[in-house]
């Protein structure tokens, strides 16, 4: 990759993990108030949220590199396992299965949350989901600066 493009992928993937960055902070504080439906539904938004971001961090990825997914009924699912392979030539993998894994969740409920119209949010599964975002919070900076780092060498 050309020093242009290297500078305008790593500006573009900065962007968007200050974007992340923000949404982590909303859901912090919106910790506070799960003792109400309301902040448990403002909770599950910035989750939803947050799945949205990091999905936006694949396509710039996605975009710079490999850009197509063929199967667009799968492309959500596609789009996140295509981040933990390292495509020899191309680019290396942007996450460790462990940080997919953490990210599968998170679009797992995204889904739930987008799709069930007529369920209350369940306490004990946001909780879930909230425990896998904070891991992720704890992972994921180290594998991007990992993937920005590779693309250097």
């Amino acid at each position: 990759m050309d020093k242009k493009r290297l500078t305008i992928l790593r500006s573009e993937v900065d962007y968007q993990v200050k974007i992340i960055e923000t949404i982590f902070q909303k859901i912090a504080d919106r910790r506070r108030y799960t003792d109400e439906d309301r902040g448990l539904e403002s909770l599950a938004y910035q989750l939803h949220n947050l799945y949205s971001a990091f999905e936006d961090l694949f396509l710039i990825i996605a975009k710079h590199f490999e850009n197509t997914i063929e199967d667009e009924s799968r492309y959500h699912i596609e789009l996140l396992q295509r981040m933990a392979i390292d495509i020899k030539g191309v680019r290396p993998a942007l996450f460790r299965m462990e940080t997919i894994n953490l990210l599968d969740e998170l679009r797992a409920f995204r889904h739930v949350f987008r799709h069930a119209y007529s369920y209350e949010i369940d306490r004990k599964k946001l909780q879930l989901v909230l425990e896998s975002a904070d891991m992720l919070n704890e992972c994921y900076r180290d594998d991007v600066a990992g993937f920005l780092k590779k693309l250097n060498e």
